[in-house]
């Protein structure tokens, strides 16, 4: 009589066991189980009970993703506090990777499933294959190589303003429009963070804003502010919005028209046109602006909050469509525009004429003939006392400065002399000279 054998339970009292299970239908009626008692000569053997039991640990119920996430994740109380960010977090690994269906710690050979059913004219049949030592090890390896980051190198240049973040970043060309390419534009990213607003079905809603700006370096640029879930995703939807609002920019070579003023809000900015070489001596966001418009020499001072990257932005924009030609400034005022350069000692160039210039007898009395105040919108810039030492009222430096003060521009007086003469020569060492020659020259003719 043949039985199959699940769970056997050898009872030597058989009218005081009970047992409670629940068998599986379908499993029976398939494997069609029939209960006899068996006869053995040494011990009875009671009937058999098959006992289907099923593990409720909670590494059978969730998935690998679901545990990993139980691992890996951060409150978001932590994560305000800026935790989960340090070296030793935990990376999530997949298990799976590496493991193939068919190969396992015991090396068998399965037509089919990991080999061919027929190998030639021979058909092949599962078998047991010598151990593969090897395999336990790369697994290992793999799973090490997953744990440890990948780090891309990035030229200095183009890493950004802070360590490894987007801000300062080149997003390169936008997309193609059509049949526009965008060929010689480029673009960086001037801010990057997070936002949040209250909804009423989701309540806190997170996304990442992004500002970019977009330019040919050639007077071409423009910027625009995305916002996605995903960060990536608002960077390349800023660079492609700002690809539509391009905006032209007059330029003066390297540098803008003249200097101005604007502001946007509670920023003020002072900018002002320096000469070629002179490089970008501004805030960092000016600097990424700057370059995508093509300006190369500039000076601008930033008033107010410096940390507002929006309004800083939308200030210097006004200010550089805001610029004026020589021409327009010289109908403004009805004067003669003239400019006075060190590189030409000073001497007086007219740029720009009036259609119509005025008199002395058109001014008032109160009118501002500045050049500069009337650029900065009679704004005037604070200047910031030059720093001083605080050793500048002590007794000693006051005295070695009373003692170097006849000897103050005693190295220009010698290069001076000696471009002029050759040698360290004054007027009375020359005169002297002079003097000796016509002496000489008169004893001579005697």
């Amino acid at each position: 009589m043949a039985l199959v054998r699940v769970l056997c339970l050898n009872l030597c009292k058989p009218q005081k066991a009970s047992i409670f299970f629940k068998p599986a239908p379908q499993i029976l009626s398939a494997i069609n189980v029939k209960l006899h008692p068996v006869e053995v000569a040494s011990e009875p053997v009671f009937n058999t009970l098959i006992s289907w039991r099923f593990s409720h640990a909670f590494l059978s119920r969730l998935t690998a993703d679901q545990l990993w996430k139980g691992v890996t994740s951060l409150s978001p109380a932590g994560r305000r506090k800026g935790r989960g960010r340090g070296g030793g977090r935990k990376v999530a690994r997949d298990l799976n990777r590496g493991q193939v269906i068919g190969f396992g710690k015991k090396n068998m050979l399965w037509p089919g499933l990991n080999a061919p059913v027929v190998q030639g004219r021979e058909l092949l049949r599962q078998q047991e294959l010598p151990p593969d030592e090897s395999r336990e090890k790369r697994l290992l390896e793999l799973r090490d190589k997953m744990a440890t980051k990948k780090s891309f190198k990035i030229h200095p240049l183009d890493r950004g303003w802070t360590g490894s973040r987007l801000p300062g970043r080149s997003l390169g060309p936008p997309d193609a429009v059509g049949e526009d390419t965008f060929e010689g534009f480029d673009s960086r990213v001037l801010e990057f963070k997070p936002v949040m607003h209250m909804t009423a079905e989701r309540g806190r809603f997170r996304r990442l804003s992004a500002m970019v700006c977009v330019g040919n370096k050639k007077g071409l640029a423009g910027f625009a502010v995305a916002k996605s879930v995903n960060g990536q995703s608002a960077a390349k939807a800023a660079k492609n919005k700002a690809a539509k609002n391009l905006r032209y920019i007059q330029l003066d070579n390297n540098s803008v028209m003249h200097d101005f003023f604007t502001q946007f809000g509670a920023v003020r900015i002072f900018v002002k046109k320096k000469p070629e070489g002179y490089g970008l001596c501004t805030h960092r966001v000016l600097r990424a602006i700057c370059e995508m418009v093509g300006i190369k020499d500039l000076w601008a001072k930033v008033e107010g909050p410096t940390d507002n990257y929006q309004c800083l932005v939308k200030a210097f924009f006004i200010g550089l469509m805001g610029q004026k030609t020589p021409q327009l400034l010289a109908e403004e005022k009805g004067l003669h525009l003239v400019e006075m350069r060190k590189d030409r000692d000073y001497f007086p160039v007219v740029i720009a004429s009036p259609s119509k210039c005025r008199t002395e007898k058109d001014f008032g009395p109160t009118e501002l003939l500045d050049y500069t105040l009337h650029l900065h919108n009679n704004k005037v810039e604070a200047e910031r006392k030059p720093f001083q030492p605080f050793y500048v009222n002590f007794h000693s430096y006051i005295k070695e400065m009373k003692d170097r003060e006849r000897q103050r521009n005693q190295r220009d007086v010698r290069i001076h002399l000696l471009a002029k003469y050759g040698a360290l020569k004054s007027f009375i060492t020359i005169k002297k000279e002079e003097e000796a020659k016509q002496k000489l020259n008169e004893q001579v003719e005697e």
